[in-house]
C-alpha cells in the first residue's frame, strides 16, 4: 500500500512536450500503486485534460503534491498551498533547482521510494509581509525584496527590529530572506549561506551607499519594520519571491515576520544539502560520485 493516497500535480507552464512526458511517467507509477491523482487547473489545461481543480482543492484533497518544473514553479506552489500543510516534492525541469531535487531520469525510482515512506522530511519557514495596516499578508518562501523601480536614484529607508532602531541607509533596496532564500537573490547581494533548517532571517542591503551596511542574520522570531522615506511616485516596489509585485508610497511602513505557516518538503532519502551546494555553486571538492539529491 502506498504511503500517500491522493497526489496532486502542479506543473510549469510552457515546455509542453517535456512537461507532458514527465507527468505521464509520474501518473503511470502512481496509478500502478493505486494512488489517485488530481491535476491543478492550469496544469490540466496544459495537458489537454478536462478534470482540473483549483489549487485550494488540491491542498484540501491531497496529502502529497508533485511540483513539476523549476524553482519558480515550486515557489508559487509553496505560497499557494501554505495554508493546507500538504507535503511537496519537486521534479526538476528547470535550470538551477535548489528546491526541486528529483531529476527526470530518476522519477520512477525516487517516487517509488517516497510512496513507500522512504524519504527525508524537511520543514521550511515562510515570511509574511504587510504594507501599512494591510490585513492579509503577502507570503514568501525565498525572500521579500524592497527595491527601487523606474529610477536611477537610491532609496532611503530605516530598519527596525522588534521596535528597536537598527539603521538608516541609502541603497538600491533591501532583501529580507529566509534560510531557504539565502541561495537566491540574497547570495548575489553578498549574503551568507544559511542552513535551510535554521530558524533565522537574513537582511541584505542591495548596493548600499555606505559599505559599512552589511548583511545581518537575526532570530527567526524577529519582527522587522522598514520605513520608506522621500519617495518619488513609482520609485519603490515590494516583491515576494520575484513573483508578487506591489507599489510602495512615500512614508510607507512594511512589516515582515516569520509566518505561522510552514512548508513541508520531501526529499529522496539520500538528500544532502551540502552536496547540492557543491554541485549547484561549483565549489571545489565536487567529486564524480556526487549526485544532486
Amino acid at each position: 500500500m502506498a504511503w500517500f493516497q491522493n497526489v496532486g500535480i502542479i506543473a510549469k507552464q510552457h515546455d509542453d512536450a517535456r512537461v507532458a512526458t514527465t507527468v505521464a511517467r509520474a501518473v503511470s507509477l502512481l496509478s500502478a500503486r493505486g494512488v489517485r491523482t488530481h491535476f491543478e487547473q492550469t496544469t490540466a489545461a496544459l495537458l489537454q485534460r478536462s478534470d482540473g481543480i483549483s489549487i485550494d482543492d488540491i491542498g484540501e484533497r491531497c496529502d502529497l503534491v508533485l511540483v513539476v518544473g523549476g524553482d519558480g514553479t515550486f515557489l508559487h506552489a509553496a505560497r499557494m498551498l501554505a495554508e493546507h500543510d500538504v507535503a511537496l516534492v519537486g521534479i526538476n525541469l528547470g535550470r538551477l533547482g535548489f528546491l526541486v531535487d528529483i531529476l527526470p531520469d530518476e522519477i520512477e525510482l525516487r517516487l517509488e521510494q517516497i510512496l513507500s515512506g522512504a524519504y527525508d522530511a524537511d520543514t521550511r519557514i515562510l515570511l509574511d509581509a504587510r504594507i501599512g495596516d494591510q490585513a492579509k499578508p503577502e507570503r514568501a518562501l525565498n525572500d521579500v525584496v524592497i527595491h527601487k523601480w523606474n529610477s536611477v536614484r537610491m532609496i532611503e529607508f530605516e530598519t527596525y527590529l522588534d521596535g528597536q532602531f537598527v539603521n538608516a541607509q541609502r541603497s538600491d533596496g533591501l532583501i529580507v530572506a529566509t534560510p531557504t532564500g539565502s541561495t537566491a537573490y540574497a547570495l548575489s547581494g553578498g549574503g551568507p549561506l544559511l542552513n535551510p533548517r535554521l530558524d533565522s532571517l537574513l537582511l541584505v542591503p542591495i548596493c548600499p551607499h555606505t559599505l559599512s551596511n552589511r548583511p545581518l542574520v537575526v532570530p527567526g522570531s524577529s519582527r522587522i519594520e522598514i520605513r520608506i522615506r522621500n519617495l518619488e511616485p513609482e520609485q519603490v516596489r515590494l516583491t515576494c519571491d520575484g513573483q508578487v509585485d506591489l507599489p510602495l508610497e512615500s512614508d510607507s511602513s512594511i512589516q515582515i515576520e516569520r509566518s505561522r505557516r510552514r512548508v513541508r518538503l520531501l526529499h529522496p532519502q539520500d538528500h544532502n544539502h551540502y552536496r547540492i551546494l557543491r554541485a549547484k555553486l561549483g565549489w571545489g571538492g565536487h567529486t564524480h560520485s556526487d549526485t544532486l539529491c
